[in-house]
Order: C-alpha cells, then sequence, then structure tokens
C-alpha cells in the first residue's frame, strides 16, 4: 500500500494521549469495552459504579482508575466529578453509558420501579452530563459528551416502557445540550442496537437462541462492545468536531420487521 499522509494524520486523531475520560458503568458490557478502548488510545480512564469490580479495565499497560458513585444520586454525581477535577485537573470525554432496567410489564410496574429507571437512564445522564458541562467549559478545548441510548428509545418497548420513555427522553436532551452547550462542549448520542455482553444466551434461550437472533439481523450478528467503543472514539476525536447533537445508530442495519417472518412462513 503506498504512503498515504493523510492515514497517518487519521491515526492520529484517534489518540487521546493526555485526555481524561469518564465511563459511567465502566467496570462491565457496553462500558468496560469504552473503557478499554480509550486505555487503549492513551487516555486517562476513570470508571465509576455502585460498587467496585473485582478486575479493572486495562489495556495498553494502562489501568482505569474506579470512584464510587450511584448516578442516581446528584450528590453523589456532584462529589464524583469535583474528585476528577481536583485530581485530574481537566475532563475531555464523558461517556454516559450507566443504564438498563429489568422487564416488567407496564401495567404491574410499581411508582418506585418506574422512578428509578428513569433516574439511572435519564436524570442521571442529565445530572453527570451538567457536572462535566462545568468542567469543560473551563479548558480552551472543550470537551466531548456521548450518551449511549438505545433503540427501545426509537420504537415501542413493551415490558421495558419506562426505560424506552428514558432512553427517548435523552435523545431529545442530547439535542438540547448540545445547542446550549457549543461551541465548547459537543453533545452527541450513539443508538445502541442488540449488543452481546457475554450474556446473551441467558437471555435468548441458550447459542441456538443467539444464532435466531443473528439471522434476523442486516450484518448477521448482534453487536459487541468494541462496535460502541469504536463509535465513542469517533465522536470524541478531531474527525468528529463539527458533530454536535447527532443519532449515531450503531445497530447493525436495525430489526427486521415482523410481517416480513410473517410473510416468509406463509410461503413455506
Amino acid at each position: 500500500m503506498p504512503y498515504d499522509a493523510s492515514m497517518v494524520k487519521m491515526q492520529a486523531d484517534f489518540r487521546f494521549d493526555g485526555a481524561v475520560a469518564l465511563v459511567t458503568g465502566g467496570a462491565r458490557g457496553i462500558g468496560r469495552g469504552v473503557a478499554e478502548a480509550f486505555l487503549q488510545s492513551g487516555a486517562t480512564v476513570v470508571i465509576c459504579g455502585r460498587s467496585a469490580p473485582d478486575e479493572l479495565p486495562a489495556a495498553a499497560g494502562h489501568l482505569a482508575r474506579f470512584m464510587a458513585c450511584d448516578v442516581r444520586d446528584p450528590e453523589a454525581i456532584a462529589g464524583m466529578f469535583a474528585r476528577v477535577g481536583t485530581e485530574y485537573g481537566r475532563l475531555d470525554v464523558l461517556v454516559n453509558n450507566a443504564g438498563g432496567t429489568p422487564p416488567a410489564p407496564a401495567a404491574a410496574a410499581s411508582p418506585r420501579l418506574s422512578e428509578r429507571v428513569i433516574q439511572l437512564n435519564l436524570l442521571g445522564p442529565l445530572h453527570c452530563a451538567q457536572a462535566a458541562n462545568r468542567l469543560m467549559q473551563q479548558q480552551e478545548e472543550g470537551g466531548s459528551i456521548i450518551n449511549i441510548a438505545s433503540v427501545a428509545g426509537t420504537r415501542p418497548s413493551p415490558e421495558t416502557a419506562a426505560y424506552g420513555a428514558a432512553k427517548a427522553g435523552l435523545l431529545s436532551l442530547t439535542e438540547s445540550l448540545a445547542m446550549e452547550w457549543g461551541p465548547k462542549v459537543r453533545v452527541n448520542a450513539i443508538i445502541a442496537g442488540l449488543i452481546d455482553t457475554g450474556q446473551s444466551e441467558d437471555h435468548y434461550g441458550g447459542a441456538e437462541g443467539v444464532k435466531r437472533i443473528d439471522a434476523m439481523l442486516p450484518l448477521k450478528r448482534m453487536g459487541r462492545p468494541a462496535d460502541i467503543a469504536a463509535a465513542c472514539l469517533y465522536l470524541a476525536s478531531p474527525l468528529a468536531a463539527y458533530v454536535s447533537g447527532a443519532r449515531l445508530a450503531v445497530h447493525g442495519g436495525g430489526e427486521r420487521p415482523v410481517f416480513l417472518y410473517l410473510a416468509e412462513m406463509q410461503r413455506g
């Protein structure tokens, strides 16, 4: 392959040497993949969660730093970001990844469950983003905030209605914050599809169930944490310098409508 100076520059754009990134829920699943990608790219990475993991994310000889924080608690969030500002003097990237929900029919979901789901998936990212913005606005280079949303926020979300509503709200929040906080701070969202975090067989009925899910998707596989991590690196990099308020779908082409399967079954 002939020498191409533009490729050298592009590789440099994905380096984050000297940068500080904070990944909420970075101990496992998607968050762990994101934390490891930023470590691999040279960043100092802080992860947070309610309890310390048995093993911290690591890559390229670098180890993530853990700070205990329940992102449903605004006071805990304020304390964590104060520590980041004091100990590192800056914050370049925030990835609002912490989230999730147990399944529950909407008619039976308790008020407490719905409130906790919305606190975790919408209010927590808002409070983290506000605290990050206060640090980033003081920096000449500003910063990048990336919200991990979900396809559940763009289509009906049966048995996870509060979660879907919170993720839809997160997409709206992303656009509003991008408009308010530019030009210093860029705010974007990733719409994550079905992601295999290593426990898919438990959720989808074993290996055969996973194969059926894979076959439904245009790219014939579920996503992996590394797929979301790659999108985060792009959105945080200089290559996305004019990208703010965007919704980047990382879902392998989307889920096929059920009517197509019914039509195929009828054709035999």
